[in-house]
C-alpha cells in the first residue's frame, strides 16, 4: 500500500486555517473583535514550540457551545465555500497525482476537525486525521477528545486511523509521503519513506539540509 499524508496549515493552504475561521466567526458575531489577536498569540507560541494546544483549542472552539448545531453547520458550509478559492494550486495538483496513482490520501492536522473538515471536502480528500472536539448534545465543549493530533501524537493518531481502516501499519507501507511546513511534525516526517517539506520554517529547512529531504517552495 502507498500512503500520501498532508499537513493542512501552510502546506495544503498557504495560511492558518484557525485564523481564517476566527475571522469568519467574528464577522458573524460569534467571537469578540479581539479574537483574531488572541489567536495570533497562540500561533506565535506554536512557532516558538511553547503552545498549549488544549488552551488554543478551547479558545477557538468553546464559544461555539452556545450555537445551534444547524446554524454551526451552515457557518461551516459558508466557510468551505469562502475558502475553496484559497487552496494552493500546486499542492492541489500534487494531491491529484497521488490520487491518480491509487495512493491512499489523508490530511493529518493539529487543527480541530470542525475547522479542517471544510478544507478536506473542498479538496475531495475523504480521510481526515485531526484534533477531535468533545461534543455534548452535538455542541462542542471546547475540550479535546483523546490525544490531540499534534507533534509526536500525529504518529499515534495515524496508526490508530490505519488500524480502523484495517490497513497495514505505517512502517509496513510500500511507500509513504508526508508533506509539512513545520518542525513540530518532525516525528511523523521521520516515519515515512518520503518526507517532503513545503515552504518550511527555518528549523525544518535546516533539518532538510542535513537529511537531504526535498523542499517545495511553490506558492
Amino acid at each position: 500500500m502507498r500512503l500520501a499524508l498532508f499537513d493542512l496549515d501552510h502546506t495544503l493552504i498557504p495560511f492558518d486555517s484557525g485564523t481564517a475561521w476566527t475571522r469568519h466567526l467574528v464577522a458573524r458575531g460569534a467571537l469578540p473583535a479581539d479574537a483574531e489577536r488572541r489567536h495570533l498569540e497562540f500561533c506565535h507560541q506554536y512557532v516558538a514550540g511553547t503552545l498549549d494546544i488544549h488552551a488554543m483549542h478551547h479558545a477557538l472552539i468553546a464559544p461555539l457551545a452556545g450555537v445551534d448545531p444547524d446554524e454551526l453547520r451552515a457557518w461551516r458550509e459558508e466557510f468551505a465555500q469562502a475558502m475553496a478559492s484559497h487552496l494552493s494550486p500546486a499542492l492541489r495538483e500534487r494531491v491529484e497525482r497521488h490520487r491518480e496513482r491509487g495512493d491512499l490520501c489523508a490530511i493529518v492536522t493539529a487543527t480541530s476537525r470542525l475547522v479542517a473538515e471544510p478544507f478536506a471536502r473542498a479538496l475531495a480528500i475523504e480521510h481526515l486525521v485531526a484534533t477531535e472536539p468533545v461534543l455534548v448534545d452535538g455542541r462542542p465543549s471546547g475540550a479535546i477528545a483523546g490525544r490531540p493530533c499534534y507533534r509526536e501524537h500525529k504518529v499515534t493518531r495515524v496508526g490508530e486511523w490505519l488500524d480502523r481502516l484495517g490497513a497495514p501499519p505505517l512502517a509496513a507501507c510500500e511507500e509513504s509521503w508526508f508533506y509539512s511546513d513545520s518542525i513540530s511534525d518532525l516525528a511523523l516526517l521521520q516515519c515515512v519513506t518520503h518526507p517532503v517539506a513545503v515552504r518550511p520554517d527555518p528549523r525544518l529547512r535546516e533539518q532538510c539540509r542535513i537529511a537531504g529531504w526535498p523542499v517545495l517552495d511553490e506558492p
